[in-house]
């Protein structure tokens, strides 16, 4: 029985002492919680500044979206422009500025301008829009992907859901922009629906761009 009894004790003491422990530790343990998560949202901030000063410090092109409308006229066709005779090709980096506008083809040909725009100058509200190229345009000849460019160019301001058609020596494509919406900043931004079909087989890709202060489209992460 005594024996029972000082086992008790020390197990009561032993509890005591776990309680007393745990009482010290647990403060300890919210503080580091409490820093990891400062350090969590500290990280958020940065990133958020870094998308921020990728965005030219206006913060993120969240639209509100109107909704998607459907356009129920007959789709519009773009024609194709040969090149004119003054053209030259000219070497170009795959990702420049002109005019402080960030001009990038990540696929495809390189050119100046946009679209049957041959001239940068000429083609200077749409040059952001180079960032919306898709992987296949690696398979498309100038010409065919300049025929796309223009149909980029066209639903920019085509009714909501009207498809631009191009096709050109066995290639074609469409692009439709298939919602607008406007920023809290008062931005005008789209949707664009790509796809481009190379022998039967069909490419989609989707993108947003919001037209700036100054005319000029650019590219957004929605």
């Amino acid at each position: 029985m005594l024996r029972m009894r000082a086992s008790l004790r020390s197990s009561i003491a032993a509890l005591l002492m776990a309680s007393t422990a745990f009482g010290a530790v647990a403060p300890a343990v919210a503080q580091d919680r409490d820093r990891r998560d400062g350090r969590e949202d500290r990280r958020e901030d940065r990133r958020e500044d870094r998308r921020d000063d990728r965005n030219g410090g206006r913060g993120i092109a969240r639209p509100e979206w109107r909704g998607d409308r459907h356009w129920h006229g007959q789709p519009r066709v773009v024609v194709v422009q040969r090149q004119p005779p003054s053209y030259r090709r000219i070497a170009m980096p795959r990702n420049r500025s002109y005019n402080q506008i960030q001009v990038f083809r990540p696929y495809g040909r390189l050119y100046p301008g946009f679209g049957f725009y041959y001239r940068d100058h000429d083609a200077l509200r749409f040059l952001g829009l180079t960032a919306l190229g898709l992987f296949v345009f690696n398979e498309l000849n100038e010409t065919q992907q300049r025929a796309h460019e223009e149909a980029l160019k066209e639903a920019t301001s085509a009714p909501i859901g009207d498809a631009i058609i191009w096709n050109e020596a066995g290639r074609s494509g469409t692009v439709t922009a298939v919602r607008d919406g406007v920023t809290a900043d008062g931005r005008q931004c789209r949707e664009f629906q790509q796809e481009v079909v190379i022998g039967g087989k069909k490419t989609q890709a989707y993108g947003t761009a919001c037209q700036q202060p100054g005319g000029n489209w650019e590219v957004v992460n929605d």
